[in-house]
């Protein structure tokens, strides 16, 4: 029987996950890459409740995209929350959570709510509300795993990293008074770089030479960029695996029937090329399903496209409280309609501004909006004479035969070390075997064009046939056949656009997002946070 309470509610929410979980094979063809992995907590949650087929993120850039499900906004809405590199949170902004708590709600969270910025996890109450007694190794799964297998062996290994997951949601759920409705967020950064090489075969039994074929065709299909996928897989079972723990537990405490669960991730795979703060499908498009017994059908399929900013008005909706005016639309209908929800018009918004702040000479961004609909991905970059993976730094050149070795090195080994800001080449690409080869490697005839899709600079205006081409490689917006899509689609996303008072669209030539703070060096405090304590810690090179 569902409890008539207030529900309870947990958000699963991993970096750099994309839309990789089993429960998708049914959608897809036999060659696509989810035919190889296992994700049964993921998949609990889908045949238990709805899963989503175009679920997209606001933002492929964690902590733009984590500011506008926070608010429920856009994320050029949230001020120094729409960039990565030298954000601030605004607490005069209201978040669901800080909302919630303020009607009773028992508020936490493990991992990474909010972060790179100042200050960490702010949106969330910051430390007062992390539940971490054991620590968190997690963020460097395979790291810690395969440290301790030589001693231990593989499960014992895995095991002292699922333990510090358990007792993490069981402080959490141990901490809230008798009867008291909460809000839990767990999220867990292993899907982010770095992991450890080879991990996927050592470690989960992923062999890569499966993925042979089912890679998306702006990528090489060499032994080592299936390998470094590979890795990523890996990762995601990991991911997969601690949300089943966090199911283990609501049920043991009898509060999984009154719990609506979401799960899902920020933005598409790091290190690869044209994903992670890219607007392309890899980039923007996110695995998603939320189950709710009595609220929400089970086996439901929702193919409507649904932004994930919407997830904040939506779990304040769920508690019985009003969203603001200024959020935008709840997913509710979806989630309670009796039909399956296959009507498939729609679109989603999505945009990106600054990521790392020396990608670029003088800290600027690479400012772009896109929209997606069920035919076609319409992109317009508003500063095309800018480089979209960060300044090349030399390797632009198509003769590698010179390329200097240590600049090779730091594509894969030191492209967070901020003092080298000056020769760091196409940074806002994470470092990656998979960056490596390519790079190197550009001078082939096959692997050229790759690379240009890659690094190169790219016009105003993109327009990709999503179902003949669903890796977004062939750019039609210059065809005369496709005026007509085009001005329709740049009409309507500039529409919302205007909407939203995009600073992009209202102060055009004059746009904050080209100025500081947002452009530019971050002030000398923002390297003191306590966010930034890995990466962050050396003030870059001036340009």
């Amino acid at each position: 029987m569902v409890d008539s309470k207030r529900p309870n509610i947990v958000f699963l929410f991993a970096d750099d996950w994309g839309r990789y979980a089993s429960a998708y094979r049914r959608f897809e063809g036999s060659d696509s890459i989810n035919q190889v992995i296992e994700t049964p907590n993921f998949d609990r949650i889908a045949t238990e409740g709805a899963i989503f087929t175009n679920a997209h993120v606001p933002a492929p850039s964690c902590t733009p995209c984590r500011s506008s499900i926070l608010s429920g906004t856009y994320f050029w809405e949230t001020g120094l929350g729409a960039i990565l590199d030298g954000a601030y949170w605004d607490d005069s902004i209201p978040t669901y959570p800080l909302m919630l708590e303020e009607k009773g709600y028992h508020i936490g969270y493990t991992y990474k709510v909010w972060s790179p910025g100042k200050s960490e996890n702010a949106p969330y109450g910051g430390q007062r509300t992390k539940y971490e007694p054991l620590g968190n190794k997690w963020k460097r799964f395979s790291q810690e795993v395969t440290q301790r297998v030589p001693e231990m062996g593989v499960d014992s290994a895995k095991q002292v990293l699922f333990d510090e997951t358990r007792e993490s949601i069981k402080a959490f759920l141990d901490d809230k008074s008798e009867d008291q409705p909460f809000c839990y967020w767990w999220g867990p950064v292993n899907t982010h770089r770095e992991w450890q090489r080879g991990s996927g075969k050592k470690l989960w039994g992923l062999d890569p030479d499966d993925l042979k074929g089912r890679m998306p065709d702006f990528l090489p299909d060499v032994h080592d960029v299936r390998e470094d996928f590979n890795d990523y897989l890996g990762e995601v079972l990991a991911v997969d695996y601690g949300a089943g723990i966090i199911l283990d537990e609501l049920e043991k405490a009898g509060e999984l029937e009154n719990t609506l669960v979401v799960i899902s991730g920020d933005h598409g795979i790091p290190g690869v090329p044209r994903s992670k703060c890219n607007l392309y499908d890899i980039g923007t498009q996110v695995a998603m399903a939320a189950r709710w017994p009595g609220k929400i059908k089970p086996g439901k399929v929702v193919n409507e496209f649904v932004n994930l900013m919407r997830l904040g008005p939506t779990f304040l909706e769920a508690a019985g409280e009003d969203p603001l005016e200024n959020m935008v639309d709840s997913i509710m209908p979806l989630l309670t309609s009796e039909n399956e929800g296959n009507d498939d018009s729609g679109y989603v918004v999505t945009g990106r501004e600054r990521h790392v702040m020396y990608a670029r000479t003088g800290g600027l961004p690479y400012p772009c909006r896109s929209i997606r609909d069920k035919d076609y991905l319409y992109i317009y970059n508003f500063a095309p004479d800018r480089w979209p993976a960060g300044n090349p730094h030399g390797f632009d050149s198509y003769d590698s035969s010179n390329d200097d070795p240590d600049m090779v090195i730091e594509l894969v080994n030191s492209s967070y070390d901020r003092s080298l800001s000056d020769r760091n080449p196409f940074i806002d690409v994470d470092p990656s075997p998979t960056k490596h080869w390519i790079v190197v490697n550009r001078n082939l005839e096959d692997v050229r064009p790759k690379f240009d899709l890659a690094f190169a600079k790219r016009p105003f205006m993109e327009l990709y046939d999503i179902n003949s081409d669903p890796d977004n490689m062939n750019d039609l917006a210059s065809d005369p056949k496709y005026k007509d899509i085009v001005d329709k689609l740049h009409k309507e996303l500039f529409s919302v656009l205007e909407d939203r008072d995009d600073p992009r669209v209202t102060e055009k030539d004059d746009c904050k997002f080209d100025k500081y703070p947002y452009a530019g060096l971050a002030d000398d405090d923002w390297y003191d946070a306590p966010a930034n304590d890995k990466i962050n810690n050396t003030r870059p090179t001036p340009y």
